[in-house]
């Protein structure tokens, strides 16, 4: 179950779990993953495309495990 993003804050908490996963060497779990996009989905579209930008500048090789929704 996702959770929607309030604030820029929410999302780059959502990124720090990511980076921290891949920095550790762990692939993204099925849940990470699907969580995440629950949350794009019920979030402010904003916040969604702001997750996507900070994913691509500090975990870029992670994009293509979620969905962008527009």
């Amino acid at each position: 179950m996702g959770y929607r993003w309030r604030n820029k804050i929410d999302v780059d908490e959502a990124i720090v779990v990511i980076m921290n996963t891949l920095d550790q060497g762990n692939d993204l779990s099925g849940w990470l993953i699907r969580t995440i996009n629950q949350s794009i989905q019920d979030s402010d579209p904003d916040m969604g495309t702001y997750f996507f930008e900070e994913l691509k500048k500090f975990a870029p090789a992670a994009v293509g495990s979620f969905e962008e929704f527009s």
